[in-house]
């Protein structure tokens, strides 16, 4: 005798059974625990990838964010300064000023 379904629940269909022999070649060879193991390692290896991209992803923002805020303030500064020395050593040449060498430590 058949078992009843649960009211209001869903009733699934039979799985089908290894000793049926009208089971597929494919239903059998997916069955196997070398092929389960491989789908637990692919999906654990999806997983370990998918949070170290992410890591990855937040370590870039962080890393860039800082490069901006610190790096390229200096970056502009340092080129205002060369530009500024520049002037001054024009402006010396203009003016017939011998040209001064920074004094080296």
């Amino acid at each position: 005798m058949a078992a009843q379904p649960k009211r209001g629940g869903v009733s699934l269909p039979e799985r089908p059974s290894a000793s049926k022999p009208e089971s597929s070649i494919l239903s059998r060879i997916t069955s196997t625990p070398i092929i389960s193991r491989g789908k637990q390692v692919a999906s654990d290896a999806a997983f370990v990838s998918k949070k170290l991209i992410r890591s990855t992803g937040k370590a870039a923002w962080i890393a860039g964010t800082t490069f901006l805020i610190l790096v390229v303030p200096l970056i502009i500064e340092m080129d205002r300064e060369q530009q500024f020395n520049e002037l001054e050593l024009q402006q010396a040449n203009l003016l017939g000023a011998p040209p001064t060498v920074p004094a080296s430590k």
